[in-house]
């Protein structure tokens, strides 16, 4: 059997591995481990938000009901963000935090991430200790030492709000984002209410769609993944952008004035240049992963920025940024973390960000995002292969050089093992698409040659 927490907490198919009987012991678990090392007499406490999914119902009650059954007191803060969550978790003087989504999978899939102290994501050692104590029997608490479970009467939701619009001096006097219409896709997930409630508090004319969430209608042909409406909405309403987020709103991305996606990769380039601009990018560095396009890449250092490359996944690039006090960073999916504010990608805080940046230069999100030449990129996944050998075959690592030489500064060449699969995922960015169609095509067939199976 398999580690049951993966890179973003534990997540599955709702009421397939993602049981009711499952949270429930994950309740007990956690807070035996989260809630452990108090002084006596201090009451554990926890805050709990979820997404829109149907399953979050059942989920959060099993939830609760473990948490509290094992002493721990626990505020359920309903449908929000998962940033939201996170914030909270930060500064609401509780022990840990927990979220019930799946972020942009679909509906009939769900997950339980914890949060530690703070608002961070635990360590693998933290979610290893938790796993290893489900199920297992203990001497529970009782009388008046159990839990108590009660609901927030949505407080909770204002001042995530309040936190975020503080991100750009916005509040009841001062709306700085006045004169911009921006369109927005909630995904008819957790942001459907805080996204436009921010935007529009902060003085935007907001045109929103997928903001009717119905337990089942998150993530569906919407959202971040799916940018197709946004992007007909925004040249309907002759909207100055818009911004789509995903099913728990820890990714945003944006669309322009013409109806062309702005991807994760162009908006940290619109940020990292801003941040620089005020002198409020740490060490002028920019966090990205392996997967961001070599045209960002190319744009930072010509702009004197310089990017850090981590593995694909939002926790890598957060434990670059806390271990070296970086400020920015991000993947192309759009699930951008700016410390300053956050402890998490949060979509919401990116779209307000951006619109600022908008605003204040009175420039169009296309000219803004233009800073970031896209390189054409292909992505070939040869399967049946023994993806153990893809960094030692010296014959496919000299036609992989080769390849590099050939494509010059405007391209690269990127092999990545599956980490679940017998597969290799080759990448190849060059100067046109012909040309990193037909490279990446080549070296999909040395791989295939030399690590055939």
């Amino acid at each position: 059997m398999g580690r049951l927490f993966g890179t973003d907490g534990v997540r599955g198919l709702a009421n397939g591995n993602v049981t009711g009987e499952l949270a429930l012991d994950l309740g007990v678990a956690a807070a035996r481990v989260l809630a452990s090392g108090q002084e006596e007499g201090h009451r554990p406490r926890a805050v709990v938000g979820r997404d829109t999914r149907v399953s979050g119902e059942f989920l959060g009650a099993a939830l609760n009901a473990g948490l509290a059954s094992a002493g721990v007191d626990v505020k359920d803060v309903g449908v929000l963000p998962t940033p939201a969550v996170a914030y909270l978790t930060s500064t609401m003087d509780v022990d840990f935090g927990v979220v019930i989504s799946a972020s942009h999978n679909p509906m009939q899939d769900n997950g339980i991430k914890f949060l530690a102290r703070g608002g961070v994501k635990l360590d693998d050692a933290v979610e290893d200790r938790i796993e290893s104590l489900l199920g297992q029997e203990w001497e529970r608490p009782t009388h008046g030492t159990v839990g108590r479970i009660s609901s927030d009467s949505g407080r909770a939701g204002g001042a995530y709000v309040e936190h975020l619009m503080a991100s750009i001096g916005a509040d009841e006097d001062h709306k700085p984002l006045a004169g911009l219409r921006i369109a927005v896709d909630c995904a008819n997930g957790a942001a459907s209410d805080v996204g436009p409630v921010a935007l529009r508090a902060s003085g935007a004319d907001v045109v929103v769609i997928n903001a009717s969430p119905d337990g089942r209608n998150i993530n569906a042909a919407c959202g971040s993944n799916h940018p197709e409406q946004l992007q007909a909405v925004v040249v309907a309403s002759e909207a100055d952008f818009g911004v789509a987020f995903d099913g728990d709103a820890d990714r945003c991305i944006a669309v322009d004035h013409g109806g062309t996606v702005v991807d994760g990769d162009q908006i940290m380039g619109v940020l990292a240049l801003a941040l620089k601009d005020e002198g409020a990018l740490p060490h002028d560095t920019l966090v990205v992963t392996v997967m961001s396009n070599l045209g960002l890449l190319l744009a930072m250092r010509d702009a004197g920025i310089t990017t850090v490359q981590t593995a694909v996944g939002d926790r890598y690039v957060l434990e670059e940024m806390r271990a070296h006090g970086y400020g920015l960073g991000g993947e192309q999916s759009g699930h951008i973390v700016m410390s300053r504010y956050a402890t998490t990608g949060d979509g919401v805080l990116t779209a307000l960000q951006l619109a600022s940046r908008v605003r204040v230069t009175g420039q169009k999100l296309a000219d803004l995002a233009g800073v970031v030449q896209r390189l054409p990129q292909t992505l070939v996944n040869v399967p049946g292969v023994d993806k153990t050998r893809a960094s030692t075959d010296e014959a496919l690592l000299a036609a992989v050089a080769a390849a590099e030489r050939t494509l010059g500064e405007t391209g690269r060449v990127l092999l990545r093992p599956s980490g679940t699969e017998p597969l290799v995922r080759v990448m190849v960015e060059a100067a046109t698409q012909q040309q990193a169609d037909a490279v990446a095509a080549e070296l999909a067939g040395v791989v295939r040659d030399r690590l055939a199976l």
